[in-house]
């Protein structure tokens, strides 16, 4: 059994959050969460590249870390 999602007919979305310049954009694929409780996430300027996939409790804990500022844009 593999723990690899298929995600060969994933219906990928960008984020709203992406810039509009063709830089910084990440995709999700939401049927593909709703159905599996598994989010993916991947670099859209690589779409064939990996996904990374998240259960759906690790991301949202993720986002409202982001939310709350856990992570200053200026950390780096």
């Amino acid at each position: 059994m593999s723990t690899t999602p298929d995600l060969t007919q994933a219906t990928w979305v960008k984020s709203t959050h992406s810039n509009g310049d063709g830089g910084d954009c990440i995709e999700w694929a939401p049927a593909h969460a709703a159905a599996t409780g598994v989010i993916p996430v991947r670099d859209s300027k690589d779409p064939q590249g990996p996904a990374l996939a998240f259960p759906t409790h690790a991301w949202n804990a993720f986002i409202g870390a982001v939310k709350s500022g856990a992570f200053p844009a200026d950390a780096g």
